[in-house]
C-alpha cells in the first residue's frame, strides 16, 4: 500500500469509531435511560480519547509527509486538505483537554435538559461556567495569539471571521426589522386552534420525511428534547417533537432536520467514512435543511398539499381554504423561541445569540449574567420581555454542548439558500407544479445533483457558488421574503 492508501484506511477506521461517538450521544438524547447519565459521561469521555489519539498520532504526520499532494486526483487532493488541517488543528489541542470537554459537555447536556423543564438557570450556571472555561482553552490554543471566536467558529465555517459575518448581519439587520415592523402593523391572519392527537402527528411527520426524500431504510424519526439529525452514510437518523397545540412544530422541524439528513444520506458512496463523507460545513449544512423547511416546505404551493394531509388527519381542523392555511403556516407573530420563529425574525434570534456567545468568549459577559442580559438584549430586539428562562437563555441546547461558534451558520445557511433557491427556481421552471402535487423530486434531485453529492470535496463557499451560479450574497434571500410577505401582508 502506498502512504496515501495507508492513511485512508485509517482514516476510514477513524470514521467508524467518530460515528459510534455519535450513536453514543444519539441514545443519550433518545432512549438511555436516567440513571445512565454519570457512566454515559466517562463512555463519551473515553471515545474522545481514542478519538483525539488517533488524529494526532504521528504516524499521520508521516503519511503526510510522505504524499505527494500533485500526484494526487481532486478528489484525493481534497481528502489530504481535510486530513491535514484536522491534524494540525487537533494537535494544538491537548488530550486532557478534549477529554475532559467531552466528559463535561455531556453532564451539561443532561443538566440543561433538567434546568430547561425546571426553568432554573441558577443550577445550570456551574456546569455551563466549566463548559465555557474548558472552551475558552480550546480556542486559545487553536487561535494560537489569534482571535479565539474564530478559532472556535473555523470548527463549523472553516474560513470564515465574525467581522464578515458582522458586516452581514449590518446588512441583514435594517430590512428584516423594517419588514418585520410593516408585517406585525397589519392584522394577523388566523392562526391553529384546538389540539391534534400527538400520534398522528406522528404518523404524517413520517411521511413528509419520506416525501422529502429521507431513506428510512437507512434512518429513523424519534421524539427528543431539542430536534437534531445524527451521523452520516448509510445510518443517518433524526429526531423532531410533538405538542398537542402546535402540529407547525413538529412537521417543520422535520422537515428542516430531513434536510440536513438528506446532504448526508445523498454524499457519493465512495467518500463513507472518509473526510469527504460529511457536509462541509454547517452554513452548508443549515442551507440545506432551511431551504426544505422555509422556501419549499412553507410554500404556497407545498402546503396546498399538506392542508389536504393535515384534513385526513385530523379532520376540519377550522382553517377553511388553502389559501387561509398557507397564510397561518407563515404567520408573524411574536415568539420567544428560535426554532419555532417565523423566516423573517428568526436571523434576529441569531444574531442575539451571536453577539451574546462572543462577549462570552471574550469574557465580557460572565455566565452569572447572562440570563439578564439575553433578557435585556431580548426586550430590545423584539419589544417584549422574556416570561422565563426555559423562553429565554435555556431555550437552546448548543451552548451546554460546547458549541460555541455554530450558532452564525444557521442564518449564513439562510443566505445560502436565498442564493441556492434563485437559481433552483430558474433550473426547475416547473416547480410550483410538482411541489403541488406532493413531488418534491425535482427540486431535492437538483440540490442532491448539485450541491449533496459533493460532501467536503469543495470549500463552503465554492460549492454554493458552484451550485447557485453566484458569489453568497444575501441579497437573493431578502428579496424572496420582502416578496413573500409583502404579498401576505399586503405591504
Amino acid at each position: 500500500m502506498t502512504a496515501f492508501e495507508q492513511l485512508m484506511a485509517f482514516q476510514r477506521e477513524t470514521g467508524a469509531l467518530a460515528q459510534v461517538a455519535g450513536r453514543l450521544n444519539w441514545d443519550q438524547e433518545t432512549v438511555m435511560p436516567r440513571g445512565a447519565a454519570d457512566q454515559r459521561a466517562e463512555e463519551m469521555a473515553a471515545m474522545e480519547s481514542v478519538l483525539h489519539a488517533r488524529r494526532t498520532d504521528p504516524q499521520v504526520g508521516a503519511w503526510l509527509a510522505a504524499v505527494d499532494d500533485a500526484a494526487l486526483d481532486q478528489v484525493g487532493q481534497a481528502q489530504m486538505r481535510h486530513i491535514r488541517r484536522s491534524f494540525e488543528r487537533t494537535n494544538r489541542v491537548p488530550a486532557a483537554l478534549a477529554t475532559e470537554l467531552a466528559r463535561t459537555t455531556s453532564r451539561a447536556h443532561l443538566k440543561w435538559a433538567e434546568a430547561r423543564a425546571d426553568n432554573d438557570f441558577a443550577g445550570f450556571t456551574p456546569l455551563l461556567s466549566k463548559v465555557l472555561e474548558l472552551k475558552r482553552e480550546e480556542g486559545a490554543a487553536l487561535a494560537e495569539g489569534g482571535d479565539v471566536y474564530d478559532a472556535l467558529l473555523d470548527d463549523y465555517e472553516p474560513g470564515a471571521k465574525a467581522t464578515d459575518l458582522e458586516a452581514m448581519f449590518a446588512a441583514l439587520r435594517p430590512r428584516l426589522v423594517a419588514l418585520r415592523a410593516a408585517a406585525l402593523d397589519k392584522p394577523a391572519p388566523e392562526g391553529l386552534q384546538g389540539t391534534f392527537d400527538e400520534g398522528a402527528q406522528m404518523k404524517l411527520t413520517r411521511l413528509l420525511a419520506k416525501t422529502f426524500g429521507y431513506d428510512m431504510s437507512k434512518g429513523r424519526v424519534d421524539k427528543a428534547v431539542h430536534p437534531f439529525s445524527s451521523g452520516s452514510g448509510s445510518d443517518v437518523r433524526i429526531t423532531t417533537r410533538t405538542n398537542p397545540n402546535d402540529p407547525f412544530n413538529c412537521f417543520y422541524s422535520t422537515i428542516h432536520e430531513v434536510g440536513h439528513a438528506c446532504y448526508e444520506q445523498n454524499i457519493d458512496e465512495d467518500y463513507a467514512l472518509t473526510p469527504l463523507g460529511q457536509g462541509v460545513s454547517m452554513g452548508v449544512h443549515e442551507s440545506q435543511s432551511r431551504i426544505y423547511e422555509n422556501q419549499l416546505g412553507r410554500s404556497r404551493a407545498f402546503t396546498g398539499w399538506l392542508y389536504a394531509q393535515m384534513r385526513d388527519s385530523f379532520g376540519d381542523f377550522g382553517i377553511a381554504s388553502e389559501d387561509a392555511f398557507y397564510a397561518a403556516v407563515n404567520r408573524l407573530s411574536n415568539n420567544f423561541i428560535r426554532t419555532e420563529s417565523d423566516e423573517v425574525q428568526y436571523n434576529l434570534h441569531v444574531m442575539l445569540r451571536f453577539d451574546l456567545e462572543r462577549a462570552l468568549i471574550s469574557g465580557d459577559l460572565a455566565v452569572k449574567d447572562l440570563e439578564s442580559a439575553w433578557n435585556d438584549r431580548f426586550l430590545a430586539d423584539f419589544g417584549f420581555a422574556v416570561d422565563q428562562p426555559a423562553h429565554g437563555c435555556l431555550q437552546d441546547v448548543h451552548w451546554s454542548e460546547g458549541l460555541f461558534g455554530y450558532f452564525p451558520t444557521y442564518s449564513l445557511g439562510n443566505v445560502y439558500a436565498g442564493c441556492l433557491y434563485q437559481a433552483l427556481r430558474a433550473a426547475v421552471p416547473g416547480l410550483d407544479d410538482q411541489l403541488a402535487e406532493g413531488d418534491l423530486s425535482g427540486a431535492t434531485g437538483w440540490l442532491s445533483a448539485n450541491l449533496q453529492t459533493h460532501g467536503g470535496l469543495y470549500e463552503p463557499r465554492d460549492v454554493i457558488a458552484r451550485a447557485s451560479g453566484m458569489t453568497p450574497s444575501e441579497a437573493p434571500l431578502l428579496s424572496y421574503l420582502e416578496e413573500k410577505f409583502g404579498g401576505l401582508y399586503g405591504i
